[in-house]
């Protein structure tokens, strides 16, 4: 029997330089809303008055890279899907140290534990690069659930995979192995259910992995060397090229 072809996937580190958490300036994104939600994984099982409700009720924002989409303790009042660029999920503490959670890439709606609760948003959204953000009312969010019990299924799905991530997050950060936590951090990004329609080039840099891995730049770094060693990564300048993903989830999970 022929092994499986290797999947091969280029993460692009072309982030731009970080601006003020208020400049909130518009920029040109090519998503058209009403494409992203065609395109969006729960759409298919709704009905066709469902649908009109959902174009009716949502709209998209534009953010530039650095900017604040959501800020912690926010109400939470919308649903968030990532149309365009890369969000990242973040809290920080009183002391002011910054601790990332997740890279959302574009095309992965994100946030309905939040919502589903009704309670204040427990971190921050911010954009890595430019980034254009679909918003979905809560109010929309819960008709849907009551309404459609294929979109019911489609949340328990998601949010069984989002309490697989977490638990296998925390489980990866209590181990201070570096590259089975920076494996994790690049793997993840390919979660069929949370992240389906990841492109070929992310933006993300080594700075943005090692604070999604909770590890120092250097250690990052190395850890990447020993990716590219193992045959894993290919990192090119402003690139790193999974050439085999199987692998590198494999090796994320390895202590």
């Amino acid at each position: 029997m022929q092994a499986a072809p290797r999947r091969r996937t280029i993460l692009g580190a072309a982030y731009r330089g970080k601006r003020s958490v208020h400049d909130n300036r518009s920029t040109p994104v090519p998503t058209d809303l009403t494409t992203f939600i065609e395109a969006s994984a729960w759409r298919v099982g709704l009905n066709d008055a469902q649908v009109a409700r959902v174009h009716r009720d949502a709209f998209a924002r534009n953010y530039s890279a650095g900017a604040t989409v959501c800020v912690r303790g926010s109400p939470s009042v919308h649903w968030l899907g990532a149309m365009e660029g890369m969000l990242k999920v973040e809290t920080v503490s009183r002391a002011g140290r910054a601790t990332s959670f997740a890279g959302v890439p574009s095309g992965a709606w994100f946030g309905e534990g939040a919502v589903l609760k009704g309670e204040p948003r427990p971190y921050s959204v911010v954009a890595i690069r430019d980034s254009s953000v679909a918003f979905l009312p809560r109010a929309t969010f819960q008709w849907l659930i009551d309404e459609s019990r294929p979109f019911s299924r489609w949340l328990i799905d998601q949010l069984n995979a989002r309490l697989g991530h977490y638990v296998a997050l925390i489980e990866n950060l209590r181990f201070e192995e570096a590259t089975g936590r920076v494996a994790y951090c690049l793997a993840e990004m390919f979660n069929p259910q949370l992240y389906p329609t990841t492109q070929a080039q992310l933006a993300i840099s080594q700075d943005e992995v090692a604070k999604l891995s909770g590890l120092s730049r250097q250690n990052t770094n190395r850890a990447l060397h020993e990716l590219e060693h193992a045959g894993l990564v290919r990192m090119r300048y402003g690139l790193i090229e999974v050439l085999d993903l199987p692998a590198l989830q494999s090796r994320s999970h390895e202590h």
